[in-house]
């Protein structure tokens, strides 16, 4: 089984629509039995809140069910819990790094870079652009998929 962290500065936009686009591919693709997936934060700014309205209206218009979820922490521990921890941008991978004391295993990668992209997944919060986020998040979750069930 493959446990996958989305993670983002707030997980209100761009992991939980990680997380939810992720899910709906695994379960399109008749995976979920190989899958556990979930998203956090590296901030405590919107802990226990749910997904930003943007991310919610995006997801739904894609027709992609949004998966109920609460904003949580990133913590040291689920660095030894999950085997691939997947943040959104550059300065999330540093506060990951941070929170896991540094990365030992090799288990904090960036969301493009199963796409062969170096780049950011622009933060709507920020932007207001969530279908470019969309975009982003769709091509990294669907190279990832593509990478993961290739190693199966």
């Amino acid at each position: 089984m493959f446990k996958i962290l989305f993670i983002c500065h707030g997980n209100i936009c761009r992991s939980t629509m990680a997380e939810s686009v992720m899910t709906h591919l695994v379960k399109k693709a008749h995976l979920e039995h190989m899958f556990e997936i979930n998203s956090a934060a590296t901030s405590r700014e919107e802990i226990g809140n749910s997904p930003h309205y943007g991310t919610v209206n995006e997801l739904r218009y894609r027709g992609v069910p949004v998966v109920p979820h609460r904003a949580v922490q990133m913590t040291k521990a689920d660095y030894e819990y999950y085997d691939y921890l997947i943040g959104m941008d550059t300065a999330n991978i540093r506060n990951m790094n941070r929170i896991a004391d540094g990365d030992p295993e090799g288990k904090i990668y960036k969301l493009l870079s199963f796409a062969g992209e170096s780049f950011d997944v622009a933060d709507p919060w920020y932007t207001g652009d969530f279908a470019a986020t969309y975009r982003d998040v769709t091509k990294g979750c669907e190279a990832l998929l593509k990478q993961l069930t290739e190693k199966a």
